[in-house]
């Protein structure tokens, strides 16, 4: 096996005085910095020292051709019995390996070829690795594979890397945003003691200096940041990771990274005009378009943005009015005309968010999803103009929702009264309403200003990206690999 052979080879290292794995390099430059200085290097005959790892290695008698790559990039590397000896050079051929790390101390030259290479005059092990690389073009090709082993996926996969340094930009320009608005960044719990603000099971685990039962936050602190509105501050966002017991899809997770802000003076409208700054501006900065191929759909950020109202849409795709459903049997009934798989629900209000799902299929934006029921919506305000909808609006892309926002409800005793259904409709067995949080209406009882807030999570990067979410997560859970006997 090969790696007995490497485990032979690492004894053999040791047994000539070798540290096979020192805590120290004296790297004087990566291999970008190479490359960008590399002709006045060479005319000045400087010594550069390189560390990383040995990509590829292939012999021509007296003289070994390999490929070194750090962060930054890669570059040749040329090893000559002439030039290092004839113990060094044979240990170079007979005990590195691709996949090992190694320090190459040497000078630039450009081969007959050409290229831009390392003419190297001493080397050194960094790490000695004991398992092979996956072959460039016949490696990781088991999908599970790659996930589990995604640090093989991102060594030999450029289009691997790029994803990650976009998610990296994607984040980054969200938050450059957001500042420059003027929009403090804050960090709220992440254990609760109740799971507030959407519609989700929590995970729960046990506190042992408390000696209490909490749970792993379902929102990226909504409710704090409201209290954070009660206590003067005007705008605040954060940028944080949740966690949701529920089902795995293309476009869900349990655990995530998402988005929240919150803005005082301010209502819905003002929310979409920010919001899609915000998303024209992140899609621009980590895609340099906007213009998208997502799913079926073609998508294009510059156009005007559209506006589909809940009830008319529901009315339009189904048939059904909203206003006159009776029970939910109705809507079951609908559904299986329509020949729509749909999660089991006795309520009509979940009744109702699942004829929307199914409207929302066709629907390739961009635009907003204005006017929801107020029975969906325990935490936005309800409209003055509508009554028994709310100010609540959600961006469609690619037949799926991608962000939430809407203007906050700021009524203690609304708010207690929405809270109280919702706890009822847990007793009843929905363990995805909400929970009762008292200490959350007491603190709307002390004054909470007219609150914009928005939510917005990964999965805009994954669709942008036209990938499925779990891909876009650098490593997503996976359940324990079977130790075979």
């Amino acid at each position: 096996m090969e790696r007995d052979d490497r485990l032979a080879k690492l004894e053999k290292l040791k047994a000539s005085g070798v540290d096979p794995y020192p805590a120290h390099t004296k790297r004087t430059h990566t291999v970008a910095e190479t490359l960008a200085g590399f002709t006045d290097f060479e005319s000045k005959s400087a010594t550069i020292v390189l560390a990383g790892r040995l990509m590829s290695q292939r012999g021509h008698g007296n003289l070994t051709f390999g490929h070194v790559r750090d962060g930054s990039g890669q570059i040749q590397i040329a090893i000559s019995k002439k030039e290092i000896g004839d113990e060094s050079y044979k240990n170079f051929n007979e005990l590195a390996d691709v996949g090992d790390f190694i320090e190459v101390s040497g000078v630039c030259f450009l081969t007959h070829k050409g290229e831009q290479s390392l003419l190297v005059k001493d080397w050194r092990i960094l790490s000695k690795a004991l398992l092979p690389l996956p072959e460039k073009w016949h490696g990781l090709k088991d999908e599970e594979e790659i996930l589990r082993k995604r640090y093989l996926d991102i060594l030999i996969n450029p289009q691997t890397r790029e994803l990650f340094e976009r998610k990296a930009r994607f984040w980054g320009s969200m938050r450059e945003f957001l500042v420059k608005q003027g929009f403090l960044e804050v960090e709220t719990p992440a254990l609760e003691n109740t799971a507030g603000g959407a519609d989700a099971r929590p995970f729960v685990t046990h506190h042992n200096a408390l000696d209490l039962d909490v749970y792993l936050r379902i929102s990226v602190g909504e409710l704090w940041q409201k209290k954070l509105m009660v206590a003067g501050f005007e705008k605040t966002f954060e940028i944080g990771r949740i966690f949701r017991n529920e089902g795995m899809s293309a476009e869900h997770l349990q655990d995530y990274t998402s988005m929240e802000y919150y803005w005082a003076y301010a209502d819905w409208n003002d929310g979409m005009r920010l919001t899609e700054e915000l998303v024209k501006y992140v899609a621009q900065e980590t895609f340099g378009t906007l213009k998208f191929k997502i799913k079926d759909f073609e998508v294009d950020l510059s156009q005007k943005w559209a506006t589909y109202d809940y009830r008319q849409t529901i009315l339009d795709k189904t048939g059904l009015d909203i206003e006159k459903i009776k029970d939910a049997g109705e809507i079951k009934n609908k559904l299986q005309d329509l020949k729509v798989e749909y999660e089991k629900f006795d309520e009509v209000s979940k009744g109702i968010d699942q004829l929307w799902k199914y409207c929302r299929r066709s629907i390739a934006g961009p635009g907003w999803l204005i006017y929801p029921p107020k029975v969906v919506s325990p935490l936005a305000k309800e409209s003055a103009e509508r009554p028994g909808y709310v100010e609540r609006y959600q961006l469609i892309l690619a037949g799926s929702e991608l962000c939430n926002g809407y203007s906050e409800l700021n009524d203690p005793v609304d708010q207690d009264e929405r809270f109280k259904a919702q706890a009822a409709m847990r007793e009843a067995g929905d363990d995805e309403a909400q929970m009762h949080d008292k200490d959350f209406v007491e603190a709307l009882e002390h004054g909470m200003p007219p609150t914009t807030g928005l939510g917005i999570s990964e999965r805009l990067f994954a669709f942008l990206a036209d990938r499925p979410v779990r891909e876009c997560q650098i490593f997503p859970l996976m359940r324990p690999k079977k130790v075979e006997d």
